[in-house]
């Protein structure tokens, strides 16, 4: 009997082996995580945030590195704007407008590199066993032991801020947890019998890997990488304001709030602009991720009421 939500392959033996579930599924869950309150929130502000960051720049007026009213203008004071200005008098409305597709971008490169990498460990642990498995995850254990951001100041002081040394030291960083989600997913994918089945006709394990486990392992995926590319924002700003990221004078959200937390009392707007909208991507990257995991348990189980049906009929 076949899944639901998958395809048959008619072997030499003539044997009907259930493969992966068709490509919809992916789909399916997204449009049901939209569908609720949960999704549309979470997607809502993570949206908001992501067009200021890309269309901000296009937005025409001052330069963000170019002086516009004393340091730490208020919202009012002639040429400092609506959010005023920051410590060497630039306007801070510039600044977070311009200041944010950079970051996200090089979340989004950490974030990459922290899925693939944990996912093609965790995934080849799981599907390899023995003692290949027991040493990859114990390797990951030892990188998990050391606390993210020690791990990337470590790696960080040895060369300096480089922007393709932050994009690998934040995703070698996070690839351990994203291998160990990965990991526990796969085990019970790699257990099933058509996965079991091809094992065994002398398939390679490359192909095996990614025509049959990956596909079952999509959605886990995409919630993991949710939750990746919200720490990553975090780190990597948390790094822009240690001075190990974006460099002054470009803007940058991290940046701006450590320039900016001296004059809190004089303009707080330098420190709470890039401090809200680095929140609200943290929220709604992470609540839309949340949804979408709900909307895959609830598609499990109503894949898990069908079959069940079906074997009640044919027992019948």
């Amino acid at each position: 009997m076949a899944n639901a939500s998958s395809i048959d392959d008619l072997t030499p033996e003539g044997v009907n082996v259930t493969r992966a579930p068709r490509s919809g599924a992916v789909g399916r869950v997204l449009l049901a995580a939209l569908k609720t309150r949960r999704g549309k929130i979470g997607a809502t502000l993570a949206l908001i945030v992501l067009a200021i960051a890309f269309l901000g720049p296009l937005v025409p007026g001052p330069s963000p590195t170019a002086f516009a009213a004393p340091s730490f203008s208020k919202p009012g004071v002639p040429g400092a704007g609506l959010l005023g200005t920051d410590v060497l008098g630039r306007s801070v409305l510039a600044r977070v407008l311009n200041g944010g597709h950079t970051l996200i971008l090089l979340a989004l490169a950490s974030t990459a590199l922290a899925v693939g990498l944990g996912a093609l460990l965790g995934v080849f642990a799981a599907y390899r066993r023995g003692f290949l498995e027991g040493l990859l995850m114990r390797g990951v254990d030892v990188v998990l032991a050391i606390p993210q951001l020690v791990f990337v100041l470590l790696l960080m002081s040895v060369i300096g801020p480089k922007w393709w040394l932050l994009v690998l030291a934040v995703g070698l960083a996070q690839a351990p947890q994203t291998a160990r989600v990965m990991h526990a997913a796969a085990q019970s994918v790699c257990e099933r019998d058509f996965v079991q089945a091809v094992a065994v006709w002398g398939e390679p394990p490359r192909m095996v890997i990614r025509r049959h486990v990956l596909p079952n392992l999509t959605t886990p995926l995409m919630v993991e990488a949710g939750l990746r590319l919200s720490y990553s924002i975090i780190l990597i700003a948390g790094l822009s304001f240690l001075g190990l990221g974006t460099q002054p004078p470009a803007p940058d959200w991290g940046v701006m709030v450590n320039e900016n937390r001296l004059g809190l009392t004089s303009n707080p707007w330098g420190v709470l602009a890039p401090a809200i909208v680095l929140a609200v991507l943290a929220v709604g990257t992470n609540t839309f991720a949340d949804a979408v995991a709900r909307a895959n348990l609830g598609e499990m189980r109503g894949e898990e009421t069908v079959i069940a049906a079906a074997v009640t009929r044919e027992n019948e």
